[in-house]
């Protein structure tokens, strides 16, 4: 009898030593990337039995920013979740991220520059990107063809070529006024919207001069503005041929075609590039947060490893046209490359690119931006006056 109870104890001691690691992961990659998100994280289950990711989709960046800030509040919060980058300096200061660097171990050499640089503050690892974008230059290439313009690049250009396209029915250009879309057009002439220290730099001369620039092609009839609320009238109005080229993260690229047949044919370039311009890199990140057990993150450094090995990334990139993270995959996305040789120029910018912000502050001083970019464009106020007024804003904000 005491054989048969040594004999349950011993089977019920190995069932709880194999019991995995249980880790609560909430993303934000929607349709087209959300199958081939699941899809890894299934294979990563089946691949090994010391951990099990609980995955679940809670909308896009802010709609699962807003979640995840009401189950902070409330309990219920996840293990690990899929941030935009630009939210991630704002979490570490709050106290929400954990750092990695414990549990990183020796990484692959061939991570492009930059890339994992998105994760890191202060010197610490907090996020392990997972998937990054570039802007790229969208056109209407039967457009171009019709008017014998060829693809822009400088900004001079682009500008030569907004007023050629436009008529009375449509706009050469659409001029968002969204900060990403704005910032793109910044970093192309080599300058932040950000300093070196993390600090607001709307009126650097640079920055000034790109929403002149701007500002002069909508008051001269050349180009169409749009906010952040109107994101999706800036795509209808593309495909609709109310405006023939602008520029949007290379995301958007595999969402529209899902959604229905493009009536023209696509052109897709680099973003023209002044001296010194670089392409922001945005996209998300896994972050591991407060109250995550050591064997917890143990789990989330190895399922980012499952997710960075070649075969995986080949995968994701080919879902959503993230940018792999790593040169080794770059074979595994040839006849990806070959079936449409756009891509291959989209994805050449990888070695231009650089972390857009990482601020703190940004979550609370970026609408101050917006609404001066929405003022100039929609409004026709002083651009460099409402730059400096959302400069003095930011300031007293980033004071406090």
């Amino acid at each position: 009898m005491r054989r048969a109870l040594f004999a349950i104890l011993a089977l019920m001691g190995l069932a709880l030593a194999q019991k995995p690691v249980e880790i609560t992961f909430w993303h934000t990659a929607g349709p087209p990337g959300q199958e081939a998100l699941e899809s890894i994280l299934d294979d990563f289950n089946a691949s090994q039995k010391e951990y099990k990711i609980n995955y679940k989709y809670v909308g896009d960046y802010r709609e699962g920013g807003l979640k995840l800030l009401a189950a902070l509040r409330s309990g219920g919060a996840p293990n690990v979740f899929h941030a935009e980058i630009s939210f991630l300096g704002r979490m570490v200061q709050d106290g929400i991220a954990l750092p990695l660097d414990d549990y990183l171990g020796t990484l692959p050499n061939d991570f492009y520059p930059g890339f994992l640089q998105t994760g890191r503050l202060a010197g610490k690892t907090y996020g392990l990107p997972i998937g990054l974008s570039v802007p790229v230059f969208f056109y209407n290439a039967d457009q171009f063809a019709a008017r014998g313009i060829a693809v822009p690049k400088t900004w001079a250009e682009v500008a030569a070529a907004a007023q050629k396209l436009t008529t009375r029915a449509a706009k050469g250009y659409i001029a968002s006024s969204d900060i990403y879309s704005f910032n793109a057009v910044v970093m192309a002439q080599g300058g932040s919207i950000v300093t070196k220290d993390g600090k607001p730099n709307f009126t650097d001369p640079k920055v000034v001069a790109s929403l002149q620039y701007l500002q002069d092609l909508v008051r001269k009839g050349a180009a169409q503005s749009r906010n952040i609320a109107e994101a999706q009238f800036s795509v209808a109005d593309f495909l609709r041929t109310k405006a023939f080229m602008g520029i949007a993260p290379i995301t958007i690229w595999p969402l529209i075609e899902s959604r229905a047949p493009i009536p023209f044919k696509l052109g897709v370039a680099a973003v023209p590039l002044e001296p010194g311009g670089k392409v922001p890199l945005a996209g998300g990140t896994l972050v591991a947060l407060k109250g995550t057990n050591e064997a917890q993150l143990k789990g989330i450094v190895a399922l980012w490893k499952f997710m960075m090995e070649p075969a995986n990334i080949a995968k994701w990139t080919k879902a959503t046209y993230y940018l792999p993270m790593r040169r080794s995959a770059q074979p595994l996305l040839e006849d990806f490359y070959k079936a449409d040789p756009r891509r291959r120029v989209a994805f050449g910018q990888a070695e231009n690119a650089d972390v857009w912000i990482q601020d703190p502050g940004f979550t609370v001083w970026y609408s101050y931006l917006e609404d001066a970019l929405e003022r100039a464009l929609k409004g026709g106020a002083d651009a460099k006056a409402v730059l400096e007024e959302a400069q003095r804003r930011a300031l007293s904000v980033d004071k406090k």
